[in-house]
């Protein structure tokens, strides 16, 4: 018996932590399979763009828990900033911008 592959996304390799989490759940693993490459690049960058490992730990906990859910996609997440085919778009741009000032005078 041959083992298949998890599907990645468009510009993100699936992490092995994700990939093992998934692994561990068929029915989140059922869904993410159904999900768009495009779709599953969101939720590998949502999971990798964080910091601290205690919330990567809780985000891959929460891509099992909302995939079984029913989630396509995570929420509130802007979207991936790393694809380099596309133009970012002007309310995303906004979005980063407000970000990094905010993070100067804090």
């Amino acid at each position: 018996m041959t083992k298949k592959e998890i599907s990645g996304g468009t510009v993100h390799d699936l992490p092995a932590d994700l990939k093992k989490a998934l692994t561990a759940d068929s029915k989140a693993l059922g869904v993410w399979e159904t999900l768009t490459p495009l779709a599953r690049n969101e939720w590998i960058c949502w999971t990798i763009y964080v910091k601290q490992q205690k919330t990567r730990d809780e985000h891959v906990s929460r891509v099992i828990s909302e995939l079984k859910e029913g989630m396509r996609r995570p929420c509130c997440w802007i979207g991936c900033i790393h694809r380099k085919d596309k133009k970012i778009s002007p309310s995303i741009q906004g979005i980063l911008d407000k970000r990094s000032k905010s993070k100067k005078y804090s």
